[in-house]
Parts: C-alpha cells; structure tokens; sequence
C-alpha cells in the first residue's frame, strides 16, 4: 500500500513494546490518527526528536485493512517547539494545546480551520507570551466546534447584555451599570443577566467580553506584544473551560496545572 504524506502536528506518544511508540498525530489530511512507530526509540534517521509534542512535521504513514492502528513510517521535522527554550510555564501551555486537540478532535475529521489555528498559537507560544495565545486557543475552539454561546444577549430572557436599554424586557431594571453585567453557571448553556441569574453563578466581566469579540474577529498575531498578565481574561479562561469540560464530560488536566502557575 502507498505511503500517506500529510502535514501533522504530534499531540503525544507513549511507549510500545521494546522500542516502538504508540503515536498520536494530528493530521492536515485526515485529521485525528493514531499509528505505531515501529523501533522509533533506534531509528534516529526516520524519527530523531519528531515524536515531541507539538512538533509540526511531515508525517508518512499507511493502513492496513481491518487494523484500528495505522503505521508511522517516518516524520520529518519541521518546527519544533524544542527550538526555543522550554521553561516549566511554557511546557504546561503547549501540554494544554496539545490535551485540547485530542479531546476535542474525533479521529479521522479534518478541520484546516483547527490545524492553522493550532499552528498559529503554537508559533505565538514559542516566545514569552502565555496566556494571550491559550485564551485564543481556548476562545476559538469552543466557537469552531460548535459550543460557544451567543455572548452579547441573555440566553434566558434574550436582553441585551451590552448596556442597551432597549432589551426585551423593556430595559434594565436595575440601571445601565446592571444591564451590562453577564454571568455564567456551569449548569446552564449561555450567559445570563443579573435578573435571569442562578445562585452561585460567576460573572464575566464587560472588558472580557469586548476582548472576546475582537478575538473573534482578529488574527493572534494581531495581539503579540500586548501586555497580558494571568489576570486578564482569567474569567473568560474559567468560563471557556467549563464549557468544554461539560463537552467532553471529563476534566482537563493541564487547566488545573495552569491554575497553579
């Protein structure tokens, strides 16, 4: 069978017998696969240091019939996170990049819009900035797979949420300072108002939100060199990652190795 060729981003790779890896790879081609790299501890010639994760390489592979597994031939690298320096930080971040796509991602659908986003915010990743490029990652993975909410109106009542006093409601109640306010549960499906939210909710403040939706109509290098400390957009990072922990039924390890930094 004819060797596949396709640009892949490494997501992990665990160990396999003696020498072999089980690998998993994100493909431009395919999406999501999963192969062997057989004796990929020796042969430095068709894997030397492709297998970390997220290195952007050129991935060959091919499947047999009736087997889950497809075989890594060789991967030739094409950028490696290892180029720059690697501090604890900047590990998790790229650990937490690489944890999102595998959850997120089925095997075998390919999304060009999630590969070049991921190759965006990795490259972002490769200098000093941290939480810019994960609260892009995070941001445009919750809207490109389908679960962001609509983050200007009140998914209970449908009020404006942006301080326009001319919500369905005939207004806020409570003044223009109120009916700018947000707030989020993690057993409801959007953001609602001050009048519309439920007990122990958390708020997502007005300058996350505009923030938000500049992201959502900008490029991440269109945010490099801003100053960006863990504060800012903490609120949007807690209220994404709820969102896809609910999707995938399961927590992200690397966010709660995020919060402790």
């Amino acid at each position: 069978m004819a060797l596949k060729e396709s640009e892949a981003i490494v997501l992990r790779s665990y160990p396999l017998r003696e020498s072999d890896l089980l690998v998993t790879l994100f493909t431009r081609l395919e999406g999501k696969v999963k192969g062997v790299a057989r004796a990929a501890k020796k042969s430095k010639r068709r894997f030397g240091g492709a297998l970390e994760p997220l290195t952007y390489v050129r991935a060959f592979y091919d499947e047999r019939e009736r087997q889950e597994l497809a075989r890594l031939d060789s991967c030739e690298v094409i950028e490696s996170p290892m180029a720059s320096e690697i501090t604890y930080a900047r590990s998790i971040a790229l650990a937490h990049v690489a944890e999102l796509l595998d959850q997120l991602m089925p095997d075998r659908e390919a999304s060009d819009a999630v590969f070049r986003l991921s190759l965006a915010v990795i490259e972002e990743l490769r200098g000093s900035a941290l939480w810019m490029p994960l609260t892009y990652f995070e941001l445009w993975m919750t809207r490109l797979m389908g679960f962001l909410p609509e983050l200007g109106e009140c998914v209970v009542c449908g009020r404006a949420l942006d301080g326009d006093r001319d919500g369905s409601r005939g207004g806020d109640r409570n003044g223009d300072h109120d009916g700018r306010r947000a707030f989020w549960h993690a057993l409801a499906d959007g953001l609602m108002c001050i009048d519309d939210k439920r007990i122990a909710s958390s708020e997502l403040s007005p300058e996350s939100r505009r923030i938000a939706a500049r992201m959502l109509r900008a490029r991440v290098c269109d945010f490099a060199g801003i100053e960006w400390p863990k504060a800012l957009c903490a609120d949007l990072r807690k209220f994404l990652i709820q969102i896809l922990e609910r999707q995938i039924e399961k927590k992200l390890v690397t966010a709660a190795m995020l919060e402790k930094i």
